[in-house]
């Protein structure tokens, strides 16, 4: 199968380190799992007017992002994007995906150099939080 997310090919080299999701063994089958749980309420409420079925992973990433860190470990980088915010991705044994990078369409996001993000950081906003368990706990019930 392909993907259509960035480094979905490195993605399938990656496991799972921790196992509390028994159908989630590779990024891909996050992914998988994922596109049944992305929805309006999971976006960053900023994007919500944008967000529809069509750009599933809008406003998704910090979230999707740290969930991923949770299975695979590695580290959760971000890419400073115009008005400040960080698009987040994943880094793990130095191969990289970005499960949500298919919300810029055609655009090109640069993915070298860097800075890794803090999960309390991105956490201190309590409605990222909220949505993060959210995608927990529905990720539990598949």
């Amino acid at each position: 199968m392909q993907y259509n997310f960035y480094g979905w090919e490195d993605a399938l080299q990656v496991h799972a380190i921790n196992h509390n999701y028994s159908k989630i063994d590779t990024p891909c089958d996050l992914y998988n799992a994922l596109l049944k749980i992305w929805c309006e309420y999971s976006c960053a409420p900023r994007l919500r007017p944008e967000w529809s079925e069509e750009n599933i992973t809008l406003g998704q990433c910090s979230i999707t992002a740290f969930l991923a860190q949770d299975i695979f470990g590695g580290e959760v980088r971000g890419i400073l994007r115009p008005g400040g915010n960080f698009h987040c991705y994943n880094v793990v044994d130095g191969k990289i995906f970005d499960l949500t990078s298919e919300q810029f369409g055609s655009e090109e996001l640069d993915y070298s150099h860097n800075p890794e993000q803090s999960r309390a950081a991105h956490f201190a906003k309590h409605e990222k939080l909220e949505r993060y368990e959210y995608l927990k706990q529905e990720l539990a019930k598949i």
